[in-house]
């Protein structure tokens, strides 16, 4: 079965960028007038439109980002009494064995309109390869100021593991990836990074 992608992020660029195994593929996006309303303040995190279905898979990870705020500086609160909304979406899927991909495009922003122009970055990503069977997953982030819903800042992780491995547990993956989101946070706006994950065991 081959990950899914999400249609709001349209291609927008060919070139290819192959993530190594082990590494969260991080993409991250700030809007010029922030200010120093990042990191601080009250959130609610909650379940990105269109994701309803997924809400059992999506509850790991709502909690990582949580966490992963509550450590930035945010205080989380109720929806009536936050200040922003981090809105988390994912898309996870299992790679066959022997299932190879080519690069694969996806645009960060682009339904936004947000950042400049209102088109994210295009980035090629090798999902597939190798001859084990692996999870694939993407995690996307949006925070918005609630009072007028502007995108403040929106980050996507993107990272494929091994289907043996202890990361591929969805808690454990979740941890990883949120981690990896918001290392350095805010982060430089359109630049794609990798995080390695550290492994004590060479088949993670």
């Amino acid at each position: 079965m081959r990950l899914k992608l999400l249609a709001a992020f349209a291609p927008l660029s060919l070139a290819a960028c192959v993530t190594p195994p082990g590494d969260v593929e991080v993409t991250r996006f700030v809007a010029a007038d922030t200010g120093s309303r990042l990191g601080t303040g009250t959130i609610f995190v909650e379940t990105a439109a269109g994701t309803d279905g997924q809400a059992l898979e999506l509850a790991p990870y709502k909690a990582a980002v949580a966490r992963e705020l509550a450590a930035l500086g945010y205080r989380e609160a109720a929806r009536n009494q936050a200040n922003q909304i981090a809105q988390v979406s994912i898309d996870r899927g299992v790679l066959d064995a022997g299932d190879r991909r080519g690069p694969v495009s996806v645009g960060v922003g682009g339904s936004t309109g947000s950042y400049g122009s209102g088109v994210g970055l295009g980035v090629g990503v090798n999902l597939g390869g190798g001859r084990k069977e692996e999870i694939a997953t993407r995690l996307e982030v949006r925070i918005r100021d609630k009072a007028n819903e502007a995108v403040l800042w929106e980050g996507r992780a993107l990272f494929d593991v091994a289907t043996s491995s202890i990361l591929a547990d969805s808690a454990q993956n979740a941890s990883v990836m949120a981690e990896a989101l918001f290392r350095s946070f805010p982060g430089n706006s359109g630049e794609t990074v990798l995080v390695p994950v550290q492994r004590s065991n060479p088949d993670e």
